[in-house]
């Protein structure tokens, strides 16, 4: 099982998409998108997951969707691994990302390098209930406390050069997670 499980890095990268978003269903192009990957390849390991009961499927009209199955025995510890694997920046990056979020970095005193038990976020993007309910897995699972500001793409766009507030924040040291600032 463990040699069939971490054979292939687009397995990987779709479990750890999945296992992050778990309340969430992707069809086949939807992942292939989000991970940048070839869809054949991307269908071709949901299917080899599924096979393991990783994965389950459901059909609706012409698209298959797939989502992680919560009832595996295997479920929460894979979570677990992957969380712990990727470290609080990579489960951030991988729920945003799953969640149609533009941009993200961390900036504030985590940026810096300090162990603190507050992560300051920003993001450029609509904000869901479903990232809401995955950053309080984040801040449990990593007992940390996560500040999240949250700004749409077009209010961002007008602010970045002339809000003193955004300017200070961008000119900070900062751990960007993905997107252009």
């Amino acid at each position: 099982m463990l040699k069939s499980l971490f054979s292939s890095s687009i397995r990987a990268d779709i479990l750890e998409l999945l296992l992050n978003s778990s309340d969430e269903r992707f069809y086949v192009r939807e992942i292939a998108k989000l991970l940048k990957k070839n869809p054949s390849g991307v269908k071709r390991e949901l299917d080899k997951l599924e096979e393991m009961d990783l994965v389950v499927s459901e059909k609706v009209a012409n698209l298959k969707y797939f989502q992680a199955n919560k009832n595996s025995p295997l479920f929460s510890e894979l979570k677990d691994l992957i969380a712990k694997s990727l470290g609080l920046p990579g489960a951030l990056k991988s729920l945003l990302k799953a969640n149609e979020i533009k941009s993200a970095f961390i900036y504030g005193p985590y940026a810096e390098g300090e162990d603190t038990p507050t992560v300051d976020l920003f993001t450029v993007g609509s904000f869901t209930p479903s990232i809401l309910s995955g950053l309080h897995e984040i801040e449990k699972k990593f007992g940390k406390k996560i500040n999240c500001a949250v700004i749409d793409e077009s209010e961002y766009k007008l602010k970045k050069k002339k809000d003193s507030g955004i300017k200070r924040i961008l000119s900070e040291k900062r751990i960007t997670l993905f997107g252009r600032f």
